[in-house]
């Protein structure tokens, strides 16, 4: 991440012995170098038009714009600026291994390069913190939805916060030093070799946000695992209470219904108390135990003639959507806990090998790996960005379809539009 070493030049001289005697160390074959080129280049296209679209989406289609997809606009901008900065102005240093572009601009890419990458984690734990919140506080985490000054807030912190962790090190870390150590025809960070400041800022960089995604992740698990339970217990009961009673007559009909103990005051809109009837009963934040609402039996007397119709009116006014409600929200709530399962995952692959590898070799003077595995973990790190467009948005079902009605315009004019919102 915005760190070259000197050691990783395709071509370069390097010093052996006392007698400074030089060796040139072979330079790559041409068809290397084409090779290298072109995946490159196609890093570059996949990150620039795979997150160009999610932003793209989210201007073109306004019913995207709640609190939660804000977030994921704003991880498609840092990743979209690596691709569309980042990654080009790196790709002929790293072919010829000399920086060309003069002192000015390597400060400006490595700022741009530590800042971008940074953010792009800081976004990861702020979606997995959005989602976390999505599945254990549903009632106020849907009643945010339309606070987009919130989600402004929690945004620009995270660029903030991203700068102030590399920033200023990568500005003044030679004025306070007083020297440089950096060669006239390379880029690379100051603090490079300074093991200490390393671990600090990858604790704050990597670590910390990985153990908070891994949290967050268990903690969704562990939720749904305890409402399936209790959703299985009372259907259980419902079907004992089923099975024991029976109608008197041709002309009743026993129907079950479940007593919230909680009541919605009056003075509450009709809207929000909506909402809480629905979420008391699913809320995941509750005991999940069969006592939190009372069975009990009703009888009704119905006209034959027209029991069938009037039995499914009944139960479409007063029964609660205990069954077919909560199913869909658990089944929402167990995709919600894949995809951040799939994110603990891919952060980790990508992040984890160039974090613990730059701690270790600044820890023993790189002398412990050789470079060409630090090149390895680098990229990673850019990878991570051309897999996050495909990761996050495409995972979800108000993406596709602003991506098929972008991409497919004439296809989309004939299909109506049904879901408002998916997770």
């Amino acid at each position: 991440m915005g760190a070259y070493l000197p050691e990783s030049n395709i071509s370069a001289n390097f010093t052996l012995g006392s007698d400074s005697a030089l060796i040139q160390e072979a330079a790559l074959p041409g068809y290397m170098i084409v090779i290298l080129t072109v995946l490159m280049i196609i890093l570059v296209v996949v990150v620039v038009a795979g997150n160009a679209l999610v932003i793209l989406a989210f201007i073109v289609d306004k019913s995207l714009r709640n609190q939660s997809n804000y977030f994921f606009l704003n991880l498609a901008i840092s990743d979209f600026l690596v691709g569309a900065f980042c990654i080009p102005v790196y790709i002929p240093y790293n072919l010829t291994g000399r920086w060309v572009f003069g002192r000015g601009l390597c400060k400006l890419w490595l700022i741009m390069d530590y800042l971008l990458c940074t953010a792009s984690v800081f976004n990861i734990v702020l979606i997995s913190y959005d989602r976390f919140l999505s599945v254990t506080r549903a009632v106020k985490y849907r009643a945010q939805q339309t606070m987009t000054r919130h989600a402004v807030l929690k945004m620009v912190a995270v660029w903030v916060l991203a700068f102030l962790l590399y920033g200023p090190a990568i500005i003044f870390w030679e004025l306070v030093t007083g020297k440089s150590i950096v060669p006239s025809d390379k880029c690379f960070a100051e603090f490079y070799c300074t093991w200490y400041f390393l671990l600090s800022a990858s604790t704050f960089e990597f670590f910390t946000p990985f153990v908070s995604v891994a949290f967050f992740n268990l903690s969704i698990y562990l939720n749904i695992h305890r409402r399936t339970k209790s959703r299985a217990i009372r259907m259980e009961d419902a079907k004992a209470h089923r099975g024991r009673a029976s109608p008197r007559d041709g002309g009743a009909v026993m129907s079950v219904f479940f007593v919230k103990t909680r009541k919605v005051s009056s003075s509450e809109p009709a809207t929000v108390s909506a909402v809480i009837e629905e979420d008391e009963e699913l809320s995941p934040s509750s005991s999940g135990e069969p006592s939190s609402g009372h069975a009990f039996m009703q009888r009704k007397k119905i006209p034959s003639c027209r029991r069938t119709s009037r039995l499914l009116q009944s139960q479409d006014l007063t029964v609660p959507p205990s069954r077919n409600s909560q199913g869909s929200r658990l089944s929402r709530d167990k995709k919600i806990a894949k995809s951040l399962a799939i994110i603990v995952c891919i952060f980790g692959i990508c992040w984890a090998p160039y974090t613990l590898l730059m701690i270790i070799q600044a820890a023993c003077s790189r002398r412990c790996v050789e470079e060409y595995w630090y090149e390895i973990t680098f990229w990673l790190l850019w990878l991570n960005s051309g897999i996050n467009p495909f990761l996050y948005p495409l995972c979800h079902s108000s993406f596709r379809r602003a991506f098929a009605k972008i991409l497919c315009p004439k296809r989309q004019s004939v299909q109506p539009h049904i879901e408002t919102q998916s997770y």
